[in-house]
């Protein structure tokens, strides 16, 4: 038993340093003073000026900001309908059209990303000839298209949490005289709000994330972050590439804290109200 738990230890050691020592030696670089990615400069002390060339480059805000507003869209929409569709899935049991919703909430999350932005360049491209819309490509189409993959990861973690939820609490609401849509809101979907949360978070980074689907739909000036990033690397890393890419990191180890803590502290206010409700019956 020792050594299965000396094992265990070491593997997980091995497995965050392996994860997180690049990142870290990244951010270490942030501040070096040489214009060299990755030399070093031992003669001058860390500096941040590379935090001031990333601000005073207009094409990197742009698009930063251009980013955040797709990602915010994209995962607010696609948690809204992916959670539905979990629901739906989680509780309608078998119904008319249920394989044909499974297999479209789970092809984008196995599709190759070339096919889905290729067919989605397609799609935009045959809607525009045939009603006028979308005029062009750019923020509203990236945006559709993000949405179209991250309800299918929103979906599937919406479903996983209702599996294993207790009904009985539904039930006993609805005996009270609930009705189903008011059970939903004041019973259940408090209870899998952090599985809400959790899926909104994920679809944020995975459309803050997303370059080769956003390659394919994006139009003349509207290059989100990611696409920025690539052009500058293609051309040579820059230490600014490393300061916004410490940004980047920070921006998102702070909304996994906080959604971690908030969680937590929900998670301890449930707890809570049972033992007091448990007392009261005693």
């Amino acid at each position: 038993m020792r050594r299965r738990g000396l094992f265990s230890r070491t593997a997980l050691v091995l497995g965050l340093v392996f994860l997180y020592v690049p990142i870290l030696s990244m951010i270490v670089y942030s501040f070096n003073n040489s214009r060299l990615v990755t030399v070093w400069d031992a003669a001058h002390s860390p500096t941040l000026k590379w935090y001031g060339v990333l601000f005073s480059d207009g094409e990197v805000i742009d698009a930063a900001w251009l980013s955040l507003r797709v990602a915010i869209c994209a995962a607010t929409v696609s948690t809204i309908l992916g959670t539905l569709a979990g629901t739906a899935l989680a509780r309608f049991g078998a119904f008319r059209g249920r394989s044909l919703l499974v297999g479209m909430t789970t092809a984008p999350i196995v599709m190759p990303e070339v096919i889905s932005g290729l067919s989605l360049l397609l799609l935009f491209v045959a809607l525009e000839q045939a009603i006028g819309w979308p005029r062009g490509m750019g923020a509203i189409t990236i945006t559709l298209a993000h949405i179209s993959f991250c309800m299918a990861y929103v979906t599937v973690v919406i479903q996983s949490r209702l599996a294993g939820f207790d009904e009985s609490l539904e039930e006993a609401a609805q005996d009270l005289g609930a009705r189903p849509a008011k059970v939903f809101w004041r019973i259940t979907l408090p209870l899998i709000l952090p599985a809400v949360l959790a899926g909104w978070l994920l679809a944020f980074t995975l459309s803050w994330d997303d370059l080769v689907i956003s390659q394919f739909v994006a139009g003349p000036g509207s290059s989100t972050l990611p696409m920025v990033i690539f052009s500058k690397v293609r051309l040579g890393v820059s230490p600014d590439v490393n300061a916004l890419a410490t940004l980047m990191v920070s921006v998102v180890a702070s909304g996994v804290v906080v959604a971690t803590l908030w969680m937590r502290h929900r998670q301890r206010r449930r707890e809570r109200d049972v033992q007091l409700a448990a007392a009261a019956n005693l």
